[in-house]
């Protein structure tokens, strides 16, 4: 390939995913200014916190080559799993936000056990997951919603009062921000990360070179349940409830929010910020078309020509690249 083509292709991987959210952005900021208010703007860091925790599981999930489907069950389980621990159970609110994150670990690394030791398709493990792990969430709830009440855990996500602005954000928000650099570190420095890449890349060349790829796998995969684990303890603090029903469809988006960061379905890349960037694309497309009053099938519309671009430029870049 031509040097000056590559050099696109190296400044599309890098840059891409920030000028399309510079992009979409400056799009709804002309057509509604209102998106470009506080209240707008701080509505849009609640709802990215929620997506972008679980990306940052998935990221590394597409990365090893595999894909997680449960992933919003999940959320509505860790969330069910901690009001229960709360209300039934008189638990305190840390101890019982510890019980949903690992109950969601558990059913993350029950994945990643699956996947590996009966190999099984990933999709098809997750898929079966997600029906199992939402049925759960219901029977637990007797699928009515469990009020959680006032709690330290609301303030994660709550908005900020006027003493406490110069927080910019609300602690859930800095909380992703750590957690993010936390596994960009992971994956850059440690070995863990650089088998995961190498899984991706070529699973069979992995295992020829000594890397324990099931064992990696179910890490993946059990990470990934810990950070849906922890959108669940978002979205309860968020709502200050558990909900068997919330997050429905959910797993769409972080897996949308992954590619349009630069991840990709066939395995080997990704980046933590560009899916953070990707989970902010997700919230502005959503948050632009209700401020303008469209339909939510305009939405989704939207949202899946998103998809279909990023999935197109992904191809593209392979294709560049053979």
């Amino acid at each position: 390939m031509p040097a000056a083509a590559t050099g696109r292709w190296q400044f599309l991987n890098t840059f891409g995913p920030l000028l399309a959210l510079l992009l979409v952005y400056a799009f709804f900021a002309l057509l509604n200014d209102r998106i470009t208010s506080l209240s707008a703007l701080e509505t849009m860091v609640q709802q990215t916190v929620i997506v972008g925790v679980a990306a940052i599981g998935m990221t590394l999930v597409i990365i090893s080559g595999g894909i997680d489907l449960s992933s919003g069950s999940l959320i509505a389980f860790s969330s069910v799993v901690i009001a229960q621990a709360m209300v039934a159970h008189g638990l305190s609110p840390g101890v019982a936000a510890l019980a949903g994150i690992a109950a969601a670990t558990l059913c993350g690394w029950c994945n990643g056990f699956l996947i590996t030791r009966l190999k099984l398709v990933p999709f098809i493990v997750t898929l079966g997951t997600l029906l199992i792990v939402r049925g759960l969430a219901k029977g637990i709830a007797n699928s009515m919603q469990i009020n959680a009440g006032q709690s330290w855990l609301s303030n994660l996500l709550a908005v900020l009062p006027p003493e406490r602005k110069w927080q910019l954000v609300p602690p859930g928000a800095w909380f992703m921000i750590v957690l993010a650099l936390v596994a960009a570190a992971l994956l850059r420095y440690t070995r863990l990360g650089r088998h995961i890449f190498a899984i991706g890349s070529n699973e069979r060349t992995a295992q020829l070179c000594g890397i324990a790829v099931a064992r990696v796998k179910v890490i993946v995969y059990a990470i990934a349940g810990a950070c849906a684990g922890l959108s669940g303890l978002m979205l309860l603090s968020y709502q200050e409830q558990g909900d068997p029903t919330a997050a429905v469809g959910l797993e769409l988006d972080i897996i949308a929010a992954v590619v349009i960061g630069g991840g990709s379905l066939s395995g080997g890349e990704g980046a933590i910020a560009g899916s953070l960037i990707g989970a902010i694309i997700m919230t502005i497309i959503r948050t632009g078309c209700q401020l303008n009053g469209w339909a939510p099938w305009i939405t989704q519309a939207v949202t899946g020509c998103v998809i279909v671009i990023a999935v197109a430029v992904d191809r593209l870049r392979h294709r560049a690249a053979n």
